[in-house]
């Protein structure tokens, strides 16, 4: 079982596609987030996109505010959930956003 992290930005459509899945479920029909409050700012991220024995399973992105680095939209699907992939995610982002020198924040739930 393996894990493979990839980062694309919006204009790469297909994994724009995949990670836009996997957030409408997660979000949008599991936690009743309203789609237009879901789909913002998509442009100015930097995304990216988890694969497990190379199926799309969870996404997450970051992106440059007036306080740092916002990391979110952390979404892992359901059935993928406790295998260590938010955590890969989370480490993935941290390794990647550092170079920023900016500070890292983001807002969470349990």
């Amino acid at each position: 079982m393996s894990t493979e992290i990839i980062r694309f930005t919006f204009k790469e459509t297909s994994f724009v596609e995949k990670a836009f899945e996997i957030r409408r479920v997660v979000f949008v029909i599991e936690q009743n987030c309203p789609p237009e409050l879901e789909y913002e700012n998509e442009e100015i991220c930097q995304h990216y996109l988890a694969f497990y024995n190379n199926m799309p399973v969870a996404t997450a992105r970051f992106r440059i505010t007036e306080n740092g680095l916002k990391l979110e939209r952390f979404a892992v699907l359901k059935e993928y959930r406790k295998l260590g992939i938010a955590l890969a995610l989370v480490n993935r982002l941290l390794q990647d956003v550092k170079a920023f020198n900016k500070q890292i924040y983001l807002h969470a739930q349990v």
